[in-house]
């Protein structure tokens, strides 16, 4: 055999191994079902791409919802095993359908904003109107009734609610109907219907204080049976979390936001900045926040009347236990 044909031979059965090695980890990878509102979220982005679930173990496939009441549904019915969302979500579907489902991680607080259209100028005058959002009895809705209620305006009684979707979706309808008076809004969204002339009637922050928005929950019997595999998402996802919030990393965190969002650069540098380098947002760690989450139960007591208007210990919807192992793997693989 010449030199040539041997070559060849070897370079075959090199990619040949190589093709058996990368398909026998692909085999030993723990795959996940993934469903989130709205969109992918960016830690699942930045994990992909840098390869960080691999490093774990894991294979994610993401399918995000319309709603919160599709995104609900799939984690009921086992379609996804974990759900990403505003963390009230986990909170209705415990008390609302008693679901067994259990929060495991936070992510981020709440930057939402009320929108209204830019011929209104103060609560006073939604009277009558008709306001959307993504379900009216759960989440941003809930921080919608408490914000109208402070000015003395009563859902049902003083203005309409009408279920409309995730957040890109409302701030689309707001432009196209104008006949949908207002919204919660949160960045990106929030900062493009300011530039197109949409008035805030105030954040969730002032009026509302410390809320636990974004965050992961699953079936409490999905964990238990797969306790390996979900601390390694969740080390995979505070990973990805830290490397998004690492100073050195802005500019291709800019970049990520620009084509996940579908938003031009000033926008995205602006969401970046509220997000990543303001007081609010994108928590440290995916941590959870018990002071914000304590907010959100007394938000549904308050509003919905939840629980004879007396919230429960927040240890009922929230398990630390996984997110702690996933803080000990990540300490363990450094």
């Amino acid at each position: 055999m010449n030199a040539r044909r041997w070559l060849g031979l070897s370079l075959l059965v090199a990619g040949l191994l190589c093709a058996s090695g990368a398909y026998a980890q692909a085999q030993s990878l723990h795959k996940i079902r993934l469903t989130s509102l709205p969109g992918r979220p960016l830690p699942v982005v930045a994990a992909e791409m840098n390869g960080t679930f691999a490093k774990f173990g894991i294979q994610v496939e993401v399918n995000p919802a319309p709603n919160s009441d599709a995104m609900r549904a799939a984690l009921a019915e086992g379609k996804a095993n974990i759900a990403h969302a505003a963390v009230d979500n986990s909170v209705a579907m415990v008390e609302l359908t008693g679901a067994d489902v259990v929060i495991v991680m936070g992510g981020e607080g709440s930057l939402n904003e009320l929108f209204v259209q830019p011929d209104i100028h103060s609560p006073a005058e939604l009277r009558g109107r008709t306001l959307i959002v993504d379900a009216v009895n759960t989440a941003y809705a809930l921080q919608l009734k408490k914000i109208l209620l402070l000015n003395g305006l009563q859902a049902g009684r003083d203005y309409e609610m009408k279920p409309y979707g995730a957040t890109p979706q409302r701030l689309v309808a707001m432009r196209e109907h104008k006949e949908f008076a207002g919204s919660m809004l949160g960045p990106p969204a929030s900062i493009v219907a300011k530039r197109e002339g949409f008035v805030s009637l105030g954040s969730t922050q002032k009026l509302i204080g410390p809320y636990q928005s974004y965050g992961a929950f699953v079936q409490r019997k999905w964990a238990s049976e797969h306790q390996d595999t979900l601390v390694g998402y969740l080390a995979a996802y505070i990973e990805a979390q830290r490397w998004l919030m690492a100073p050195t990393n802005k500019q291709t965190v800019i970049e990520l936001m620009m084509k996940e969002s579908k938003i031009p650069a000033d926008v995205a540098a602006e969401t970046y900045a509220i997000l990543l380098e303001g007081h609010g947002g994108y928590a440290e760690d995916a941590n959870f926040d018990l002071d914000g989450f304590k907010n959100v139960l007394k938000l549904r007591a308050e509003v919905e009347g939840q629980w004879g208007g007396h919230p429960p210990a927040p240890e009922k919807y929230y398990d630390s236990s996984y997110y702690s192992g996933a803080l000990a793997r990540l300490k363990g693989a450094k």
